[in-house]
């Protein structure tokens, strides 16, 4: 049996968008590594460590504060999809339409993570 959009896939979006709320995490802790060292004895220190260091680019420390940003949302916003996810299927919605909307809250997800790393400008921050 081929897979296709009308095969019933929306569960599997709830791993995927764990994933966009994970990796930002890990960006944010790869980051913090290669430019102050990570201090995993303290871990929740360490972001705010990087906003208090006066050495580092103020760029680099605000990069990894908006990938702290980014991380927190994304794990704001997952129990609200698997409700969502899991309340379509109970009530059978059409798989079609799951699968669709899936599809579309994972490339958000993905888009609205890369715009928070990486914007520069106050428009570029209402954008996502």
């Amino acid at each position: 049996m081929p897979v296709t959009l009308a095969s019933p896939l929306s569960l599997y979006s709830i791993p995927a968008i764990w994933l966009t709320a994970f990796l930002p995490g890990t960006f944010k802790t790869l980051l913090i590594q290669q430019t102050r060292g990570y201090n995993n004895m303290e871990p929740r220190q360490s972001t705010s460590r990087i906003a208090a260091d006066k050495v580092l680019p103020a760029n680099v420390a605000a990069r990894i504060l908006r990938m702290e940003g980014a991380h927190l949302n994304g794990y704001e916003n997952l129990p609200i999809w698997i409700a969502a996810v899991l309340a379509g299927n109970i009530a059978r919605l059409d798989n079609y339409t799951l699968n669709v909307a899936s599809l579309l809250y994972i490339g958000g997800r993905i888009t609205y993570n890369y715009i928070y790393f990486n914007q520069a400008t106050e428009f570029q921050s209402w954008v996502r």
